[in-house]
Formats: structure tokens, sequence, C-alpha cells
């Protein structure tokens, strides 16, 4: 079953820290604030038809990633790039300033530098993690053309619960804290009314 702390636990921490030059405790602080937000961000587009599908073709070419463990050297960030710009869309900008002002001691400038080349290499994983759960762990597409109504719906199911595990389960090192401070609009107004403006529809 799909949680957030099974999903934090396929993060390569200590190769995250080295790409970026920071320590593994600033790494883990990126990750646990960019996270909840990368999820929020696929929950709304795969509310929307278009989106669903969209996010369909593209966990089809991620489910490999996750394969003998993530090797961040194997990441293209260049896609993940992408993928970030598609899940976050006008708002993007605005979402890299907010978390980098949650971000310890990198806030400010630094933490959204850091988050900004924290995001590309961690939405592939996203990715490759929601096709594992979609397809039960096997390396089947997730879903063929006909099937991505209902496909579409599996995905929203598997983000859905993803947010509740983040925001209910305390073992998660405070991940529950930084989502629900997010959709609360509790992280100093903006991230909030971001991710707030994502989940009800307001991306596009």
């Amino acid at each position: 079953m799909a949680s957030f702390d099974d999903l934090f636990s396929q993060i390569p921490i200590a190769q995250i820290a080295q790409q970026l030059g920071v320590d593994e405790s600033t790494a883990t602080d990126a990750v646990k604030t960019a996270l909840p937000t990368l999820v929020g961000g696929l929950q709304a587009n795969a509310a929307d038809a278009d989106g669903a599908a969209s996010l369909e073709n593209a966990l089809g070419q991620h489910g490999s990633l996750l394969d003998g463990g993530v090797d961040v050297n194997q990441i293209d960030a260049a896609d993940g790039a992408k993928i970030v710009s598609n899940i976050f869309g006008g708002a993007q900008n605005e979402v890299v300033s907010a978390l980098g002002n949650t971000v310890g001691d990198t806030a400010g400038s630094a933490g959204s530098q850091l988050i900004k080349q924290l995001l590309p290499i961690l939405a592939p994983i996203v990715l490759a993690y929601l096709a594992k759960q979609l397809t039960g762990g096997n390396n089947a597409t997730p879903a063929q053309p006909a099937q991505q109504q209902s496909s579409g719906g599996a995905i929203g199911d598997i983000l859905g619960g993803l947010l509740r595990s983040a925001t209910s389960n305390s073992s998660a090192g405070g991940l529950g804290g930084v989502l629900g401070g997010l959709l609360g609009g509790n992280a100093g107004g903006a991230l909030g009314d971001v991710l707030g403006g994502l989940l009800g529809g307001g991306k596009r």
C-alpha cells in the first residue's frame, strides 16, 4: 500500500546531498518539504481529464527507475524539469520561492536555489513510485488509452492516500506537519495559497 513513509524511503538522500553540495540534514529537510508539494500538484493534474491522460503517459516512461534502488546519476534532470513545469505550470516560480523560504538554515534565495535543483530530481522518482503502485510492482505499462479514465481515478486514489498518510503519520519525521501547513495555508501564506489553488483547480 502506498504511503508517504514508503515513498520517502525510495529517495537516495546521501546521493542527493552530495550532488547538491549540502549536508544530509539539509537535504532531508528539503526533500520533506518538496515531496508533499509535488504530490499535491500531481493530484491537481490528475483531477483534470487532460492532466490525467498526460500523467498516464508520463508514468509509462518512468516505471523502471526504482528497480534495484534509485541512482541519482541515472535520473534525467532535463526530463525532471519538464515534469515539474507540467505539474506547476505558471505557478512554478512561486512554488519554488515559497518552498525555499521553509528550508531550514538555507531559507531565502539559497533555499529557493536548492529547491529549484531538487524538484527535477524528485519528480521522476515520484512518477516511478506511482507507476509501481498502479501496476502492482511490475513493469507493465500503467494503462492503454481505453483504460485511461478508470486508471486516472486510480492514480488520484493513490495520490490522495499519499497526502492523507503524510498528514496523519507522525513517524514521517515532520512530513505531516509540513503538508498540513501547506494545505492549511500556514506556510507563510504564499505556499498555502499556491498549493490551495492547485488543489482547487487554479493551476489553469
